[in-house]
């Protein structure tokens, strides 16, 4: 009976815990501002395909792939 307890107890802190699985929160899509700047990905990439952005001094690599999608890695 005690370690059930326990074990409920235990589960209860975790639970409380993982913000990860909180009710109400969604993956929403970014809202573009008719005011934002734009930037075709051609223009961006250039012929390669690809394109270092240097942020706050970390460097990213942006690429299309062969399918057309685009990845962003450090």
């Amino acid at each position: 009976m005690i370690i059930i307890v326990t074990f409920i107890t235990i589960f209860n802190i975790m639970t409380s815990l993982d913000n990860t699985a909180a009710p109400g929160k969604t993956h929403t899509k970014p809202h573009p501002q008719p005011d934002d700047r734009r930037v075709s990905s051609k223009t961006l990439l250039g012929a390669e395909g690809r394109v270092i952005i240097e942020h706050d001094g970390q460097y990213y690599l942006l690429r299309q792939t062969h399918a057309g999608k685009l990845i962003l890695t450090k």
